[in-house]
């Protein structure tokens, strides 16, 4: 056995093992600080950050704009709870949101939640009021969360739903275009035909609830016709479109909203991650008439819009507004070097920077081996799918031409091996 003192990083992990739940799936990384597209470790070494704190970071870890405000609020109250004493950062970032909605109607307004997941059971919720109808369509390949009625909503069952049911009533899954795997746009919306034939009647349902690229499941960008499709189906049935954009989100397409592609104009979005520059915030909007159809104390809770995250959120916004030109070239670049290192059989694909790499392989231990030979190298990668077979990347906009390209290199010798 070997003599040498333990690193930084095989103590924190140690003391992970000893008093942290083993069900938090972490990696032998233990970060000390973080800055733009970069990590450090507790021992010092650095990494190329290709995670962005699973899509919380889209304008890079420790947004000066953000660290600034968050210094200013801090001075002021860390806490009020929006039910007992309003406060004006909550308000403005509701404002805010309001002007960015890509929501149908001329007055919209939003709601604060503290996470994404907490955020979809409240569109449910205020669908259902609107509507008066029980029941949520969802799709194959859907991520919406692990509380239990946004966790019956996700599609993956291991390791999110394995041992944990049973599960939330009336939610509907129905296939959604996969081209990669032989499911076509047609076929998509001949299966959701099919689920109002053989499943639930429609006029019972309250909303559907699709993310337009889908995260968790894949990356899987929807075929460019299928979200004016569905909402053309959807509105024959007075079902409310329910966007979840909480991975997809803020820029990281390109433009604020991935749905903004499609030119469709959905009933309510869902939001988070950056939004909240890496505190806990996200948000539900829509408008003025979906919103307002929950009555007063039906929606709310002791820490949604904290007075904090609000002031991220105000900061992350304000960003969002210069944030298109280097998307689009981190889009680029990401996109021209995946493709020339793709392997024989797999498919890269996504949408602007949200771009992620299918290997043909139905297993996650190719990608297991690809994701901890690139942190050797120094470059931290996630992977997405229902087999774990997909190598995603939500990269900060932060990141410099050299760094990106170094990172792409530490890549494509893990892919070559």
């Amino acid at each position: 056995m070997s003599l040498r003192e333990k690193s930084a990083t095989e103590l924190v992990q140690e003391a992970r093992e000893r008093y942290v739940a083993r069900g938090i799936s972490t990696p032998p990384l233990a970060v000390d600080r973080a800055e733009g597209a970069r990590i450090w470790d507790v021992d010092g070494r650095e990494y190329i950050d290709f995670a962005g704190g699973l899509g919380c970071a889209n304008l890079g870890h420790n947004l000066p704009a953000v660290v600034d405000a968050l210094h200013a609020q801090v001075d002021r109250y860390l806490h009020q709870c929006f039910m007992v004493g309003m406060y004006e950062p909550y308000v403005e970032v509701c404002r805010r949101l309001a002007e960015l909605s890509p929501c149908r109607g001329a007055d919209q307004k939003s709601v604060l939640l503290n996470s994404g997941a907490e955020a979809i059971e409240n569109a449910v919720k205020i669908a259902r009021v609107a509507t008066g109808r029980p029941a949520v369509i969802v799709f194959d390949n859907a991520f919406h969360g692990r509380t239990l009625l946004s966790m019956t909503m996700t599609s993956k069952v291991v390791p999110y739903k394995a041992g944990f049911g049973p599960f939330a009533p009336e939610v509907y899954r129905t296939p959604g275009p996969y081209p990669f795997r032989g499911v076509s746009e047609d076929d998509a919306i001949d299966a959701l035909h099919y689920l109002f034939k053989g499943e639930v009647d429609p006029h019972s349902v309250a909303c559907a609830v699709l993310e337009p690229v889908q995260g968790e499941g894949g990356f899987i960008p929807m075929t460019p016709d299928f979200p004016k499709r569905l909402q053309e189906l959807l509105d024959h049935y007075g079902i409310l479109y329910v966007d979840d954009e909480v991975q997809s989100g803020c820029g990281r397409t390109g433009p604020v909203w991935a749905i903004e592609h499609y030119g469709v104009e959905p009933d309510l979005l869902v939001s988070g991650k950056t939004l909240g520059g890496g505190l806990p915030l996200a948000a539900v909007t829509g408008r003025a008439e979906v919103m307002d159809a929950v009555p007063a104390g039906g929606l709310g809770g002791t820490f949604g819009g904290n007075p904090l995250s609000c002031a991220a959120a105000i900061a992350v916004l304000d960003a969002l507004e210069g944030s298109r030109t280097r998307s689009d070239e981190v889009a680029t670049r990401l996109h021209a070097r995946l493709e020339a290192m793709a392997p024989a059989g797999a498919e890269v694909r996504g949408l602007g920077a949200m771009l992620a790499l299918e290997l043909p392989e139905q297993t996650g231990e190719e990608t297991a081996r690809i994701t901890a030979e690139a942190r050797e190298q120094g470059l931290v990668l996630l992977t997405c799918g229902i087999y774990g077979n997909v190598i995603r990347i939500l990269v900060p906009f932060s990141i410099g031409d050299e760094e990106l390209e170094r990172g792409l290199d530490i890549l494509e010798g893990c892919l070559a091996r």
